[in-house]
This record gives structure tokens, sequence and C-alpha cells, in this order.
């Protein structure tokens, strides 16, 4: 009996998964964290500078569009400092991209409903309107699909280097037995 207990105790043990784990610096997965990096942090360069060309008072809150979207000077320096710091993902890549992609969603999910809020306030200092928190909501989903492509979900593939980190176990001995199969 006591055998059958810590057996079943063996099986019960929880899930130690985080999302740090080793990616190998080559994996095909760094390139969908980089190019998602990148083209998103090219629109928000792209974005910022256009409102910055057109001189827009930094706090104002007036109707000021770039793009579709309302802008002022803050909103457009915003924009070039995150889209540079998604640039700097998309250089160093791996699982700090993936990390940063993962962080910079959920902060654009989290504008997005802050911004919400404060429209139609005086506290509305980004000068957001409908479109921009839309467009926050867009961009954060997005970013943090490219930062969980591969990382995230129940079915991942078995040569995954997250689900191997995972399953490690189970990974050892699918690797044992693809190497007996060579090896016949």
């Amino acid at each position: 009996m006591a055998s059958h207990a810590a057996s079943h105790m063996r099986r019960r043990r929880p899930v130690t998964a985080r999302l740090d784990e080793a990616l190998p610096v080559d994996h095909k997965l760094s390139r969908v964290y980089r190019v998602g990096a990148g083209l998103t942090g090219l629109l928000l360069v792209v974005f910022g500078i256009l409102g910055l060309v057109d001189r827009i008072g930094f706090f104002d809150t007036g109707g000021d569009t770039v793009l579709t979207l309302n802008t002022n000077g803050a909103l457009s320096v915003l924009s070039i400092v995150v889209g540079l710091l998604l640039f700097s993902g998309m250089v160093v890549g791996g699982n700090f991209a993936s990390t940063l992609n993962i962080v910079l969603g959920v902060l654009f999910i989290a504008s997005g409903f802050v911004n919400l809020a404060l429209l139609d306030t005086g506290l509305n200092f980004l000068a957001f309107r409908i479109p921009n928190v839309l467009f926050s909501f867009v961009v954060g989903v997005m970013l943090m699909w490219f930062g969980m492509y591969g990382r995230v979900g129940s079915a991942l593939p078995h040569d995954n280097p997250y689900w191997r980190a995972r399953h490690p176990e189970q990974a050892d001995r699918e690797q044992r037995a693809r190497s007996g199969r060579r090896t016949l």
C-alpha cells in the first residue's frame, strides 16, 4: 500500500514550467520573436516620428492625427521609445525578445483599458481617442501572440525546446528511443 501511495505521489507532482526556460540561440522560434518585435517597433517608431514632424504640442489634447490615430508630442516620444525597445528585442532575439513581446503586449492592453477610462477627462494627457484604444488592444494582443508563439500551449510538438524543458523524463525516453532506432 505504501509503494502505491509513493507511486501516486510521484505522478501528481506539480508542473514547474516557467517562461524563462532555455532556448537555443539559433532556434527557429527566435525568428518569430524577432520579426514580431521588429515589425511592431518599426510601426511605433514611424508613428512617433510622424507625430513629432507635425510639431504637435507635447501635451496637446486637440484633434491632431497621424495615420488615423490621435497623437501629441508625449505619445509620439513614448511611441519612439517603445519602438526602440522593441528593436533592441529584435537585435537580441531569443527568450529576451519573446519575454519583451509578452510584457509589452500586456502593457499595451493595460494602457488601452486605462486610456479608455481616461477618455473625455482632463487626465487624458496622451490625447487618446477610441481608435487609439483599439490600436492598443490590437498591438497588445499581437505582441503577446508573437511572444508566446511556440512557447505556451497544450499541444507543443515534442521537439520544441520548451516542451522538452517541461517534460525532461519523457523527452529523454523519446531521445533514447530515436537513438536506438538509428543504430539498428
